[in-house]
């Protein structure tokens, strides 16, 4: 299969789908294309949290603020995975977060450079360079992929290295203080629901249920579930990603928290 995200809306991915059904029989499945606009971290969150569920696939990833630019269109295999990519480290954290699931023995992450002729227009190179290039891919599958005429390897990396020669993707580390209680991190992403996904590991939290925990002076029980709390009540808990996050039981965490992405978080109690 060839599975898509974007943060192209809509009907921008139709275009892509049917550059790809011309050139391939692939099953398609969307991913999402309501990813936050323009911005790679996210986007890079999103991916990691969502494509190790599938099974082998050929994933295209385009959220591009530098289409048009000289920046490099990568194809990025790891396992019986590859993704499909600008250059701008949307991809990495996903391939990482494959690399370590495969097996005991973890597949190194192989970044291809993918060169395409000018493309017909500077502002969609989702259609015109990735989409061809899954379909590419998709063709001559997988493991074969180094007998496209159009790649050429450009680094292969450890799962948990960073490679030099393309653009990578790293998440802020938090600083976590168990001894007095105290962690401090960043909110990642704000998801459809209004929940604060921060990067502080939701193991700072064992043990807290029911206890009363500070987020930047906003004080909210400790919960593992929604229903824990009254409906429009705040509540801090831990995410189905493994991190802390803030919330309202039936509303909008980043609104009664007063969080939005890239906001420092302080955890106290």
């Amino acid at each position: 299969m060839i599975t898509l995200a974007s943060d192209f809306g809509s009907p921008y991915p139709a275009a892509m789908k049917g550059v790809v059904l011309q050139r391939s029989d692939a099953r398609l499945v969307d991913v999402a294309h309501d990813l936050p606009r323009q911005d790679v971290r996210a986007a890079a969150f999103w991916c990691r949290e969502t494509l190790p569920y599938f099974p082998p696939a050929v994933h295209l990833v385009v959220v591009d603020p530098g289409v048009g630019t000289d920046r490099d269109a990568l194809v990025v295999r790891v396992g019986e995975h590859a993704l499909v990519a600008p250059d701008n480290g949307v991809s990495l954290p996903v391939a990482r977060e494959i690399a370590s699931e495969v097996s005991e023995a973890a597949p190194d992450v192989e970044c291809f450079r993918y060169d395409y002729d000018d493309p017909a227009s500077s502002t969609f190179h989702g259609r015109d360079v990735f989409a061809p290039a899954a379909a590419a891919v998709h063709e001559v599958g997988v493991d074969a992929l180094e007998t496209l005429d159009a790649v050429s390897l450009v680094e292969s990396v450890v799962p948990d290295g960073s490679p030099e020669s393309v653009v990578d993707c790293r998440f802020p580390e938090p600083t976590v203080d168990s001894g007095a209680g105290e962690a401090r991190g960043e909110v990642l992403v704000v998801d459809d629901f209004g929940n604060a996904i921060t990067n502080v590991p939701g193991s700072f939290l064992d043990g807290r249920a029911g206890e009363i925990v500070e987020v930047n002076g906003v004080s909210a029980p400790v919960t593992t579930a929604f229903a824990d709390v009254d409906a429009g009540e705040r509540l801090v808990t831990v995410g189905s990603h493994g991190f802390v996050e803030c919330d309202v039981n039936r509303g909008r965490g980043d609104e009664a928290f007063g969080l939005a992405p890239g906001d420092e978080v302080v955890l106290a109690g």
